[in-house]
């Protein structure tokens, strides 16, 4: 156990230009930075556990795939037609209580979406969605 600590992964957030961040009023973007933002964007906070293998590895792989999936910090430079793609699939997720990930929310139980946070993203992404 002692050894595999030695296998650190990347913790850096990437610096970002904050023009391509994703554009948004204040409630909509606290609710994105409580409940997203740690997987989906450049702004991870990462916990004490996350520095301890195996934990790590999951957690780094879980960004990985967050960030691969959908990144707020990097939303200018999202193609328009993917754009589009993962805004249905957030709206679809969020309905469907898939995000955050449950396992997620064992460590960060204030990132669970209330019905109000839901509607208000459910709205946003709307809104978004009419501009393409």
């Amino acid at each position: 156990m002692v050894l595999i600590q030695l296998i650190q992964t990347d913790k850096n957030n990437k610096k970002i230009e904050s023009y391509l961040e994703v554009k948004a009023d204040d409630i909509v973007k606290n609710i994105l930075k409580k409940s997203c933002y740690d997987c989906h964007s450049q702004q991870t906070k990462y916990p004490f556990y996350s520095y301890i293998a195996p934990f790590s590895w999951v957690i780094s792989s879980n960004i990985k795939n967050g960030r691969k999936a959908l990144d707020f910090s990097r939303w200018k430079k999202i193609d328009k037609k993917i754009k589009i793609q993962r805004l249905k699939r957030m709206k679809k997720v969020i309905n469907n209580s898939m995000m955050p990930k449950s396992g997620y929310l064992i460590f960060h139980p204030k990132a669970k979406l209330n019905q109000k946070e839901i509607e208000i993203l459910e709205s946003w992404t709307l809104k978004e969605l009419r501009k393409y």
